[in-house]
């Protein structure tokens, strides 16, 4: 039985400037939403707020006065789960088995996977944005409780 205290959070990255319907539509519903840069512009921000509130990391190609304000890591709680979001994986300067915390959500290699190690789950939505290299477009869902995290990553349905 799904307990009444799990959340649907929303998982999306390198969205370079585009916010596709298609991705609109999966996120539609999440408590909540994290993107892990590469966010492009604000108005991909503005309207991943109508959905629900947002909260993101700055990219690489996250410049001017408006990205300045984007931290480069966030550390959130959910349900008692520690969950750190970075756009690259590459510039994780924690262990984050000791620091305790339970996700790494990063961005950046435009590659969707999900992989645990050492009881902690590293989560890769993929690019949500223009295809590039070939690669599907991608984002997640975790559904998130006290004692249970179950990620989805999700292609999209693209031409």
């Amino acid at each position: 039985m799904a307990s009444s205290s799990s959340h649907l959070i929303g998982v999306i990255s390198d969205t370079h400037g585009l916010l596709r319907p298609e991705a609109v539509q999966v996120l539609t519903g999440c408590e909540q939403i994290l993107h892990a840069g590469d966010i492009g512009k604000p108005e991909v921000l503005d309207e991943l707020h109508k959905l629900a509130p947002t909260r993101a990391v700055r990219g690489n190609i996250d410049t001017g006065e408006w990205a300045a304000a984007l931290p480069l890591s966030l550390l959130l709680d959910i349900e008692g789960q520690a969950i750190y979001v970075l756009h690259s994986l590459a510039e994780l300067e924690l262990n984050p088995a000791a620091a305790g915390i339970r996700v790494v959500v990063s961005g950046h290699s435009h590659q969707a996977f999900m992989e645990e190690r050492a009881g902690v789950l590293y989560l890769n939505p993929g690019s949500a944005g223009p295809r590039r290299f070939g690669k599907p477009v991608t984002l997640a869902r975790l559904r998130i409780s006290q004692n249970k995290i179950e990620p989805e990553l999700i292609d999209l349905p693209i031409d």
